[in-house]
């Protein structure tokens, strides 16, 4: 079952909230769109067939779809929602068509300020902004080098990643998990995705601490053994290194965003 709701509509764009609530393993019928959209999934993976492509979408992927793509997806890990901003073409003008996006930390912040700017009702500045910004970001991020005979192997490190398995807390035990060798994780990971495990593993923690931070998480010592920094010291550079932003300075930009209306997931 699908459902969706808008969050905003200006003139040259809409931002809609899709949640999806599945448990089929199949590919859905085909179907055809005819506009310029990035989608970034919030919650949840599902699968995505466009064109003879296959893509893995979970919260670090999403992607640009363009007119006349003939889509097709699957939901085999159950439901899933996703931010699905749609755009005029001048407004796309000079971007990418269709491919994935790596969602990294700087990309997820942005996508976070655009819905809070989204309820916060000024859609002809604050949330034309934050959209611009997005969309830039999402557009001018690296395209993954296609390896479709290890798409699965990626696929499967990503999902034990951001589900938090005991066997992802290394490399090595990461690879024991997938039943392939380390050289060989590592290598794949990082030809498919345009980036290392390592930074991969990291950007994932970026984005727990931007749930914990807007959740109201104040113990930032207690935050870091949580999530499997050496220390406070350790998720502090972390965060810096992704955002450009301490976790102090990082809490007063959520709640500069999100204190003035409710959250929405």
């Amino acid at each position: 079952m699908l459902s969706a709701r808008t969050l905003a509509a200006g003139g040259k764009f809409t931002v809609t909230t899709v949640a999806c609530q599945a448990d089929n393993t199949g590919w859905s019928a085909p179907e055809e769109r005819d506009d310029h959209r990035l989608v970034l999934v919030r919650r949840g993976r599902f699968r995505r067939q466009a064109d003879g492509d296959h893509a893995d979408l979970d919260p670090t992927i999403g992607y640009l779809g363009a007119p006349g793509e003939e889509e097709r997806f699957a939901h085999p890990a159950g439901g899933d929602v996703c931010t699905v901003v749609t755009v005029e073409p001048e407004l796309w003008e000079g971007f990418a068509d269709s491919r994935m996006v790596y969602v990294d930390a700087r990309i997820e912040l942005t996508h976070r300020r655009l819905l809070a700017a989204a309820r916060g009702g000024d859609i002809d500045y604050a949330l034309t902004e934050e959209l611009l910004r997005l969309v830039a970001l999402a557009a001018g991020q690296p395209r993954p080098r296609p390896r479709p005979t290890d798409r699965v192997l990626v696929a499967a490190a990503r999902e034990a990643i951001i589900d938090g398995a005991p066997e992802a807390a290394g490399l090595c035990s990461l690879a024991g998990l997938l039943k392939v060798s380390p050289y060989r994780l590592s290598r794949t990971f990082s030809q498919h995705m345009g980036l290392s495990l390592t930074r991969y593993r990291n950007r994932v923690r970026v984005g727990q601490v931007i749930d914990r931070l807007a959740d109201g998480e104040v113990g930032l010592a207690g935050l870091a053994a949580h999530l499997g920094f050496a220390d406070q010291a350790h998720l502090t550079r972390t965060v810096r290194e992704h955002l450009g932003h301490t976790p102090t300075a990082l809490r007063r930009l959520l709640d500069k965003t999100e204190q003035p209306t409710e959250r929405s997931h």
